[in-house]
């Protein structure tokens, strides 16, 4: 997925092409309610050549806000800029890589009726996610623990992901009436068959094994040998892709997916998942448990009954343009769907779907259209239709990085 270069290369681009640093997309406002200004969100450990950034929020698996995407904007902004550094690396404290955005927040601000803040939260994510996919050293994601949406999405565009069997991947966004963003559409649509539209549309656990056999990760080892590798990546001195592979493969496994994965039902997936429409898939579900008795069909039918309706119609058609477009193109557009899922005009199903899940939790949302039926084609035109002149579209510093297929 990561195009390398040179370090001669490399170091001729960062003299000649500096990231340009939009005020909006950098800065992090005091006054929001996503931002903890301490820097103990984000912390930094310096070795020979490279350093490695730590998402330090555990009491929260990690999850992002304000504070904690601004800053690794900024820190990767100068790490690349600096010629003394030679590749980064992310991994999380706790039990979490990264248990994705911190959408309790975002729904307590949308509460408040400040929607700014929250799209000012999506801008900056999706600048990060840019920067990792189209960074000009190595990047490192070590993604031991739960690593799902946006801890997903500022970690898979990167050089190597590394997983091991604490590694919990998932985009279960539809599960809260929203849809898979931070790039998500991207690389998810880049995975084998039609996997990526079951884990968008279900929103489906799969482990670390698993993400090495899809090629969502890249490497695979024990979690007790995270140690050593970091220790021996903190002793490398070379901007050189290759090395560091080297580095992760002599710590690496062979692993295969457990018999009950679903990878071993991809036939069955592709026949079903490859259809144009919602409708189709649940027929073709419901046409292969009727014939085959298949339980793993009835599962998935299952779990497409717990999400909203709409979410479903509108991932579905996102991870369908994602095959065709770049990063930069998905992010733009997931930008628009997050504005217009945020602010309320198409359903509330976003602030609804949290509150039955993480604020009341009685896990009884009344989605809005209730049903697939009830969801005509211009609400999901709306989620991808421009914004309006008084809304900007999101702006990624495009001519100044390689664009990212």
């Amino acid at each position: 997925m990561q195009s390398f270069k040179s370090a001669s290369i490399l170091r001729r681009l960062l003299q000649n092409s500096r990231l340009v640093s939009h005020s909006r997309s950098f800065c992090i406002v005091s006054t929001n309610a996503l931002v903890d200004e301490s820097q103990s969100t984000v912390l930094v450990e310096g070795k020979a050549s490279s350093r490695t950034a730590i998402l330090n929020r555990p009491h929260a698996l990690n999850a992002l806000n304000f504070s904690v995407v601004g800053r690794l904007l900024k820190l990767y902004k100068n790490w690349e800029d600096d010629p003394d550094i030679r590749f980064v690396v992310l991994k999380g404290s706790g039990k979490a890589f990264s248990a994705g955005g911190d959408i309790v927040t975002i729904y307590n601000l949308l509460k408040q009726g400040n929607l700014q803040d929250c799209k000012d939260f999506c801008w900056t994510i999706n600048n990060l996610v840019y920067v990792v996919g189209t960074l000009l050293k190595p990047h490192v994601a070590l993604l031991n623990g739960i690593t799902m949406g946006g801890g997903a999405g500022i970690s898979i565009p990167g050089t190597f992901r590394v997983a091991t069997e604490k590694t919990v991947f998932a985009t279960p966004e539809t599960l809260i009436g929203y849809h898979p963003d931070a790039g998500a559409s991207f690389y998810l649509s880049h995975l084998p068959g039609y996997l990526g539209e079951y884990l968008a549309l279900t929103g489906d656990k799969i482990n670390g094994a698993e993400m090495i056999s899809c090629g969502l990760a890249t490497h695979y080892l024990h979690s007790a040998k995270l140690p050593l590798i970091e220790e021996q990546l903190g002793k490398l001195m070379t901007d050189d892709p290759s090395v560091i592979e080297r580095s992760l493969e002599n710590c690496g496994e062979i692993v295969h997916p457990d018999p009950t994965s679903v990878l071993h039902r991809i036939e069955t997936l592709n026949k079903c998942f490859s259809h144009d429409t919602v409708e189709e898939i649940i027929d073709a579900l419901e046409s292969e448990a009727a014939k085959k008795q298949d339980a793993w069909c009835v599962s998935t039918l299952r779990k497409l009954q717990e999400t909203a309706p709409l979410s479903l119609k509108v991932s579905l058609r996102s991870i369908r343009e994602g095959r065709h477009q770049t990063l930069d193109q998905c992010l733009i557009r997931e930008y628009r769907m997050s504005v217009q899922a945020f602010s309320g005009q198409i359903t509330n199903d976003f602030c609804e779907g949290v509150r039955a899940r993480l604020v009341d939790r009685d896990f009884a949302p009344k989605w809005d259209p209730p049903s697939l039926d009830k969801v005509t084609d211009d609400m999901v035109d709306q989620y991808f239709s421009r914004l309006t002149a008084f809304e900007p579209e999101l702006e990624l510093p495009t001519q100044q990085r390689e664009a990212f297929t």
